[in-house]
């Protein structure tokens, strides 16, 4: 996400903000246009479904989900009374997380609501941080994929092993996977790709989702032609990072990815604690 989409989307939250004696909260209906949806009905059901997630985690709705009235402008200086939510940070944060994922809206409230600060920057990088899991998790699908497709075809439980490793050769300029490893300390029982930036992860996996595409699009049912195939796409793939000046080789490591998964699920575990229902 670029960083000026990020400040606008920032200022946008944060000038819809609340508070009340310290504690923030969103109106339901203003969180509705924040995050992209233009019509109630359709916005009501995923409150709904945030409203059994804070319940199937042992919080209170009424703590975080308020039902309030407010007096909004119909004008030629008239006011008149319409029902609404008063949403807490973790409230918001339950909504996002069932939310339309294809919403840029939605991608950056989800940051937004988690972290408990609300400076820019930080929230940039934990969207960064996020982008990393995303494309890691997306790689696992892709190479569990590939090794269903080799093994289907050519019905040996090590294929996938031999075929994957010459694809990261091609990729990392003639290096073997067990060479990367070393090079970026990766422990042996480790997968290489749990220590690489996103920009890398991201490469194996669209090298990856081209071999599956054109192993079902051409029929390749032997060894050597998946092989073949998967070179190919690792080395065309390398090209475009190489023609602008990325060595996929020579980037530094990653923070180890289960960490990061680790602190990532610590710290949405404390939104709900650090967030009490507002008054109306």
């Amino acid at each position: 996400m670029k960083s000026e989409i990020i400040i606008q989307l920032h200022k946008n939250f944060e000038d819809y903000a609340h508070e009340i004696d310290g504690e923030e909260f969103w109106f339901a209906r203003d969180l509705m246009g924040l995050l992209g949806y233009t019509k109630w009905e359709n916005f009501a059901k995923v409150i709904d479904k945030a409203k059994i997630s804070c319940q199937t985690s042992g919080h209170s709705i009424s703590d975080h989900f308020p039902d309030v009235r407010k007096m909004v402008y119909i004008g030629s200086g008239a006011e008149r009374p319409i029902d609404d939510i008063a949403l807490t940070r973790y409230a918001c944060y339950l909504i996002a997380q069932n939310g339309d994922p294809r919403k840029v809206e939605i991608a950056f409230a989800q940051t937004y609501f988690a972290v408990q600060t609300r400076r820019v920057e930080l929230i940039e990088k934990r969207l960064a941080e996020q982008e990393r899991l995303t494309a890691r998790q997306k790689l696992s699908l892709s190479e569990k994929e590939l090794s269903g497709l080799i093994f289907e075809r050519i019905g040996d439980n090590s294929g996938f092993a031999r075929i994957r490793s010459k694809g990261d050769a091609a990729l990392f300029g003639g290096k073997s996977t067990q060479q990367m490893k070393g090079r970026l300390n990766v422990p042996d029982s480790r997968a290489l790709a749990d220590f690489l930036p996103t920009i890398t992860i991201k490469a194996k996996d669209f090298a990856a989702e081209i071999t599956n595409f054109n192993i079902r699009r051409d029929n390749l049912r032997h060894e050597g032609t998946i092989t073949n195939e998967h070179v190919k796409n690792n080395l065309d793939v390398r090209k475009v990072l190489t023609d602008r000046g990325i060595k996929p080789e020579e980037l530094p490591p990653a923070e180890d990815i289960k960490k990061l998964e680790r602190r990532v699920k610590s710290e949405e575990k404390q939104i709900a604690k650090k967030t009490v229902k507002p008054r109306d």
